[in-house]
This record gives C-alpha cells, sequence and structure tokens, in this order.
C-alpha cells in the first residue's frame, strides 16, 4: 500500500512517513499543500508513471493549498477519488468546520495533534481504510 503524507513540519513529516514503512506501506511525502497540488496536476495529466497512493494522510494547515482543498481536488481525480482521506490537525476546529470538511472536501477522519500513539493511529486508520472499502 502506498500513502500520501502531506505536512510541512519536517519533524511529524518523518515520524509519519517512518511508522508508515514500519506497517510495511510506501510513503510518498510533500512538504507543503502546493507541492501535492502540483503532483496531482502530474496525475491529471497522465504524467505521473509510478504508484498511486492508496491513503492520503495530510495537515490540515498547510503552505499554498490546505488539506482539505487537496482533499476536494483528490475526490475529483478520477484515479484517486475513492481513497480514504485523514486530515491531521493541531488547531481546535468547530463542528461546522469539521462538517465541511467531511462532507464538502469529503475527508473519512480529523485526527487531532498531537497523534495519538502509534497502536491507536494504526487503529484509526486500519478503521477508515475498512470503511472506505466497505462502501
Amino acid at each position: 500500500m502506498h500513502w500520501l503524507i502531506a505536512e510541512d513540519e519536517p519533524d511529524i513529516r518523518n515520524l509519519v512517513a517512518m511508522m508508515c514503512q514500519v506497517w510495511g506501506h510506501q510513503p510518498m511525502t510533500f512538504e507543503s499543500g502546493q507541492k501535492a497540488w502540483d503532483w496531482l496536476d502530474k496525475v491529471e495529466a497522465g504524467d505521473f508513471t509510478g504508484d498511486l497512493p492508496d491513503l492520503a494522510l495530510m495537515d490540515i494547515r498547510m503552505p499554498g493549498y490546505r488539506g482539505d482543498e487537496v482533499a476536494q481536488r483528490i475526490r475529483k481525480t478520477a484515479s484517486l477519488k475513492d481513497i480514504p482521506i485523514v486530515l491531521m490537525t493541531a488547531f481546535v476546529l468547530s463542528d461546522e468546520e469539521r462538517k465541511t470538511m467531511m462532507e464538502e472536501a469529503g475527508v473519512d477522519m480529523i485526527i487531532n495533534k498531537p497523534l495519538p500513539d502509534f497502536g491507536d493511529l494504526k487503529k484509526l486508520i486500519d478503521q477508515v481504510i475498512a470503511s472506505r472499502q466497505a462502501s
């Protein structure tokens, strides 16, 4: 399984990428929403020849495009529209902000930072993957 990881904080990005590898997955990392957006341009143009991600795990507030904006674009990209999308945030979101991201951006789950311990995080992500596959 390949994971798209978009996170502007290097320590968190590296930690999540390492965790992904420990769990047997291949990380595809981006340090900003803009970099992930640029990669989506290549996917949509047919210029990307690598493996597409099976999951997107992204920060909400990043330079360039926000995680929810990238999520919304993923949902409109034919080859990626059905992958699970999990957003991470260190900020407190209102119920309305959460609802909007879930409904309008097609986000499957929003996780607060600091991130849960590895075991709990794996359970959450596994649940999101199973739920997406069931629907």
